[in-house]
């Protein structure tokens, strides 16, 4: 039996300076500022052509970086980061249903569906960032993490895959259930403001629900997609670059995106099976270290299966569309949710 030292030990690192790492966050911070004093400054319905440019430039920032990567770094640590982009942009398409489902059920008007999704970025930055840390940490210290990403990640997928044609609800959040209850709230909106004053008191608007649901949404995918992108590449630097790039495209692609999500019906089906195959490579990479016979699956053997998987959602949802135009896609959801009452049932 092989020594039970960390993986990270074994593994090839990438050696990434202090200046690298903050010229990269830096930059991070300079496009969200940019964005902020731009294109979020004003509320405004984003159209198809500006939607269209930035999500065309923000893809074009990630595959310039990931190129970068390839020339400084090698082919390796180049081929990991594309995986992990693709694995991140996957989810984040995921990610979207969720949030038309949250913008829709609290009826947010379309000028501030921007700040909102804006809101949901930085918050999963920076949730996304904390999580990554732990992660490397608890990878560096302790190799039977990969087993627990991996049993994660497959009890995930099994959960989506059985629930895949369903819809979460933001009123089976606990948080929302719970804030309803104990908090003074209207029923209108006051701008983008989370708080307003009405009859002198200080009471919040729907906008504050709206946050704790896109917050609470970010930390779940956050539980999921960390695990993911760890299964492509154990480097915490390209784990980071892949999750920001994503998510700083994810309000573009929303707007790109939102007429043509209802017809992309088996993705959510697609990316369970990517979600437990992913689960399944992190509990191999570790037995591969434990127990040298047991075959390691390679980075570009991932790329290719999750870029398939991606490839014949995708056409299978839409050959589906056209022979049923009533079909409609669905988030999908990991547990079973409060089924909705049937007509006959509510008289």
């Amino acid at each position: 039996m092989a020594s039970l030292a960390p993986l990270t030990n074994r593994y090839l690192k990438m050696d990434v300076s202090l200046l690298t790492w903050a010229l990269v966050v830096g930059a991070i911070i300079a496009l969200i500022v940019v964005d902020l004093l731009t294109v979020s400054r004003k509320p405004h319905d984003v159209m198809f052509k500006e939607a269209a440019i930035w999500s065309i430039f923000y893809i074009g920032v990630a595959i310039v970086f990931g190129i970068w990567v390839w020339q400084t770094a090698g082919s390796q640590f180049g081929t990991e980061y594309f995986a992990a982009y693709l694995v991140e942009k996957s989810l984040s398409v995921d990610n979207l249903f969720v949030f038309i489902i949250i913008l829709a059920q609290f009826k947010v008007p379309s000028i501030y569906h921007q700040r909102v999704l804006m809101f949901g970025v930085i918050l999963a930055l920076v949730l996304r960032a904390i999580f990554i840390a732990v992660g490397a940490a608890a990878l560096a210290a302790f190799s039977f993490t990969f087993v627990i990403f991996g049993a994660i990640l497959i009890w995930t997928g099994v959960g989506l895959f059985k629930h895949w044609d369903e819809d979460p609800s933001p009123e089976d959040n606990f948080l929302v259930r719970s804030i309803r209850k104990r908090i003074a709230m209207t029923d209108e909106y006051d701008g983008s403001k989370i708080f307003t004053r009405l009859n002198g008191k200080r009471i919040a608007t729907p906008m504050f629900l709206v946050m704790i649901a896109i917050a609470s949404t970010d930390l779940l995918f956050a539980l999921d997609s960390i695990p993911a992108t760890f299964g492509v590449t154990q480097e915490p630097f390209l784990v980071f670059a892949a999750n920001a790039f994503a998510l700083l495209g994810l309000r573009a692609l929303y707007f790109l995106l939102k007429g043509l999500l209802d017809k992309l019906v088996y993705l959510s089906l697609g990316l369970s099976i990517i979600l437990m195959f992913i689960g399944v490579k992190l509990i191999m990479t570790y037995l591969h270290e434990t127990w040298a016979e047991v075959p390691k699956i390679p980075t570009l053997v991932s790329l290719g299966v999750i870029a398939a998987i991606l490839i014949i959602s995708t056409i299978a949802s839409l050959i589906k569309v056209k022979k049923d135009p009533s079909a409609q896609a669905h988030a999908g959801r990991v547990t079973d949710g409060k089924k909705p009452k049937k007509h006959s049932e509510e008289k």
